[in-house]
């Protein structure tokens, strides 16, 4: 078996494990400190709006020597200062984005450009955009969010409890606050593509989310019936139980994501493809982030609050005093006891190491069959 292999194995059986959930004021501390960074980036620098979204002018053309800069330059010469996005094509085309220009305005800047680039006018393919569809787009993405936000509540609410339901929904916004603050500090351009994006990275970090929900659920079952761990302690477990699992599926997405960005989009200069590829590749990251280190801890913050939880960690706390107390007056009792406690008081669906009471069968073998 593998290290990973083995590692995970370790996880799921309670061998090992990292408290993530009792570190949640930390977790929560970073989170907050990310947030704040996207919303100042929102604001201070706003998002880079695709043609699609502010209208303009797209001109395509034919094979020619001049640099995507040079072609820059002229356009915003040509078209008196608007914002202008250049891309290089396959077989030396260029794609030159020019934003609110309007249909007059078109023609004579497609005559200036086919003189700086040297190419005849009737070939440069010119397509007019206007800013009202980019608006219907913008509008449909917002209603297929807030529909999706509430289908996913009801969702869990119904299959889990509303407390998994708040806790999903707050690591959804998180990844969604998270993406859109990538995107105005990095200044990529925002297009339909990156609505895809960011509308696709929510099914990923609510699956990542719903797994280990799960687990916690299947674990937490009848946990007032014992008195050996409480709410957040069993949280912690699950959370450690599904991690490799977690950090598997995540990888996984992650790697052709990445190929789209930095290969795609970096190395073979196909920059359309950092629309949509920056969005996944921030959104599956945060997601994995959320799922682990602000989803779970979130729904143990919430269920500590109920009374039943309280009086089973009351019920927990006065048992390992106790415990402690009987051990320090005598130690060897202690250690022939606690196993025999620990397994009758273990709740269902959790699993961890099992001490086997040595001194019980310690010079005892198996039976010879003679009589003595």
């Amino acid at each position: 078996m593998s290290r990973l292999g083995n590692l995970g194995a370790r996880l799921y059986r309670g061998e090992v494990g990292y408290d993530f959930v009792g570190k949640r004021k930390i977790w929560y501390g970073i989170s907050i400190l990310i947030t704040i960074t996207a919303i100042v980036g929102l604001a201070v620098r706003g998002l880079n709006m695709g043609i699609e979204f502010s209208g303009g002018a797209v001109f395509t053309t034919p094979n020619t020597k001049v640099s995507s800069t040079d072609a820059r330059q002229a356009a915003e010469e040509a078209s008196g200062g608007h914002t202008v996005v250049v891309q290089e094509l396959g077989r030396g085309g260029l794609r030159i984005q020019i934003s609110e220009l309007g249909t007059k305005e078109a023609l004579p800047v497609q005559e200036k450009l086919a003189k700086e680039l040297g190419v005849k006018t009737n070939k440069i393919d010119t397509q007019l955009v206007g800013p009202s569809w980019g608006e219907q787009i913008a509008s449909k993405a917002w209603q297929g969010l807030a529909i999706f936000m509430v289908l996913v509540v009801i969702y869990l609410a119904i299959a889990f409890e509303w407390r998994m339901a708040l806790a999903a929904l707050v690591a959804l916004i998180h990844d969604l606050t998270i993406t859109v603050g990538v995107y105005a500090l990095v200044g990529f351009e925002v297009t339909p593509g990156t609505v895809i994006g960011l509308l696709t990275i929510l099914g990923y970090s609510l699956y990542d989310t719903v797994v280990v929900f799960d687990g916690l659920k299947e674990a937490s079952k009848d946990i007032t019936k014992q008195t050996r761990f409480t709410y957040s302690e069993i949280a912690n477990r699950s959370l450690n139980s599904t991690l490799v699992r977690s950090i598997n599926t995540t990888v996984v997405a992650l790697l052709p994501v990445g190929a789209l960005l930095f290969i795609g989009g970096g190395l073979l200069g196909a920059g359309m493809l950092n629309d949509i590829s920056l969005a996944l590749f921030v959104g599956l990251a945060a997601g994995a982030y959320s799922s682990i280190f602000i989803a779970t801890p979130l729904v143990a913050d919430l269920k500590e609050r109920d009374p039943r939880m309280k009086s089973l960690a009351k019920r927990v706390k006065a048992k390992r005093a106790a415990a402690a107390k009987a051990e320090a007056a005598d130690p060897a009792a202690e250690e022939d006891d606690a196993p025999a406690l620990e397994d009758a008081a273990a709740p269902s669906g959790v699993v961890g190491p099992r001490r086997q009471p040595a001194s019980r069968n310690r010079g005892r073998g198996r039976p010879s069959g003679k009589r003595r």
